[in-house]
């Protein structure tokens, strides 16, 4: 039986309200497909860097992300630079930028 998933659209938008409640800014920096597209998301820790993940699912098909960046924070353009070649290589993808001093994972699943 095949698994019904949200659009990516949809996703992002829930997401996006989870952290607006909390008073934590979001933004889409970049729209991807609405209905399949991947998300890149960029955390900036306003200061100390940005962090970096990229939506994958892990071996038990569960939502999961993967830390660029050797996982740890790099300065925003670095990360600006990153996110711009995985969207060359990738027209589909979504990008969400969070504003959080404390870097926190807004979107549900393990970093791997």
């Amino acid at each position: 039986m095949r698994e019904v998933r949200l659009k990516s659209e949809y996703w992002v938008q829930a997401h996006l309200r989870k952290c607006a409640t909390a008073g934590v800014p979001a933004f889409v920096v970049r729209h991807g497909d609405n209905d399949r597209g991947l998300l890149i998301l960029k955390i900036n820790t306003l200061g100390d860097g940005c962090l970096v993940y990229t939506q994958t699912r892990d071996l038990d098909g569960n939502m999961a992300w993967l830390a660029a960046l050797k996982g740890e924070r790099a300065p925003e353009r670095e990360a600006d630079d990153y996110i711009a070649r995985q969207t060359d290589r990738d027209p589909d993808l979504w990008v969400v930028e969070i504003e959080d001093r404390k870097g926190r994972l807004w979107f549900e699943g393990d970093v791997i």
